[in-house]
């Protein structure tokens, strides 16, 4: 299987996850406590599965050989707009964490920047997703040269094979699964 293949399939894992974030959002809309773990892990698979594995062979691997290989200033400016929806996908999580330390310590009016932090970063994300999944992708794939994709592939491959990372994956799949039950989604 290729690497663009890989990094589709490391979509619908990261969409289910948002599809937990949102319920646990409606969850806390429609009166329930705030589930602390539940967020502490949906946090956990951002910043170590979508964030940290699946978004650097992204920004280290596929849309670096884009830059270097493709001089199309249209192609360059959206894979450079790739990049700035990940930092905003980071603030988000870096606001949530401080809205849930808040309500943790007593603060129930941050319960509205729990959600108003992690609805953005759905909403932020599966944009994001529709727009890799169906353009960019597929785009980078024929722009670049047969040599270029192979060597994605490879390096792709490297970081998927390395024995921290199958466990990860393993691990955060997994996570996903348990979450959506959590919820009762």
């Amino acid at each position: 299987m290729n690497a663009i293949q890989i990094m589709k399939e490391e979509h619908t894992y990261i969409k289910r996850m948002l599809k937990v974030l949102r319920q646990a959002c409606l969850n806390i809309l429609e009166g329930q406590t705030v589930d602390y773990q539940l967020f502490t892990d949906s946090v956990d698979f951002i910043r170590n599965y979508a964030d940290k594995y699946h978004h650097s062979k992204e920004e280290d691997v596929l849309f670096k050989k884009m830059q270097e290989e493709i001089q199309d200033k249209d192609t360059l400016s959206a894979v450079q707009g790739m990049f700035i929806e990940h930092d905003f996908g980071r603030l988000f999580i870096y606001n949530l964490v401080k809205a849930l330390d808040k309500v943790q310590a007593g603060d129930a009016d941050a319960k509205v920047d729990i959600i108003g932090n992690a609805i953005p970063y759905t909403d932020l994300l599966t944009r994001h997703i529709d727009k890799e999944d169906n353009a960019l992708y597929d785009f980078g794939v024929k722009a670049l040269s047969d040599q270029i994709v192979e060597e994605v592939d490879i390096l792709s491959k490297t970081i998927d094979d390395k024995p921290e990372n199958i466990k990860q994956i393993q691990k955060y799949t997994n996570m996903v699964v348990d979450l959506e039950k959590r919820v009762g989604i």
